[in-house]
């Protein structure tokens, strides 16, 4: 049963104790449509500062959704949301990416949230899918985070150049640090990946007495630079 007063608590306390300029959630609706949310957005948005992007109905799976398929954005007041796509991915299970064109101090970026398969059958298939979508947008730095359930640190071979890198011209890189099982993490499922112009400086699995009961995986904290123009 999850307790919204408590996710608050553990996102206000534990996660966002450093302020950040976006927080991404996964598994952030029910799993099971009508994808309903289970947060109390109100409540987060007023103890972190930040907002919600996915205020219209367009930017969410339903009338009772607070995200896509279980991911939201949030976002600070120095950031600049200029346009927000959602993408389906095949799959049995419900499983979706929420793509954001943001700036920050004139700074263009791109971030992809998403939730991939546990098959990594079925990851390869989405990331191609994910990569297709890309490859037809106008090129920007772009940044690639979330539970990607991939264990081995290099990436696999869903974010191999050539499932994503024949796509996209050039393969996502980031570091690896351990996030599942959150007690005594051992495996990289979560990730910030980078390409196209940004790069993953360094990324930190968080640990708290909170964010061990309130989820299986250790969030990721990142910092990410963008190459201006020129």
């Amino acid at each position: 049963m999850i307790d919204p007063a408590r996710t608050a608590d553990v996102l206000l306390r534990e996660v966002m104790a450093e302020p950040a300029d976006l927080l991404v959630l996964q598994e952030a609706d029910e799993e099971r449509p009508p994808h309903r949310g289970i947060l109390d957005l109100a409540d987060i948005e007023a103890r972190t500062g930040l907002r919600t992007v996915h205020g219209d109905r367009i930017g969410r799976w339903g009338d009772e959704s607070h995200g896509f398929l279980g991911v939201i954005f949030l976002a600070g007041a120095g950031i600049e949301v200029e346009e927000m796509a959602l993408l389906d991915l095949p799959g049995h299970c419900h499983r979706g990416a929420v793509i954001l064109d943001i700036r920050k101090d004139g700074c263009p970026l791109r971030v992809v949230g998403t939730h991939l398969s546990l098959s990594q059958m079925l990851r390869i298939a989405q990331m191609r899918t994910l990569g297709q979508h890309l490859f037809r947008r106008n090129a920007r730095p772009t940044v690639l985070c979330g539970d990607l359930n991939e264990w081995r640190p290099w990436g696999g071979t869903a974010f191999s150049r050539p499932v994503l890198g024949a796509v996209l011209g050039e393969r996502f890189t980031g570091p690896a640090p351990a996030t599942f099982p959150v007690r005594r993490p051992v495996l990289p499922l979560d990730r910030f990946l980078a390409a196209g112009g940004a790069r993953v400086l360094h990324a930190k699995a968080l640990d708290g007495e909170g964010i061990r009961m309130a989820s299986d995986h250790r969030p990721l904290r990142a910092e990410v630079q963008v190459s201006t123009p020129g």
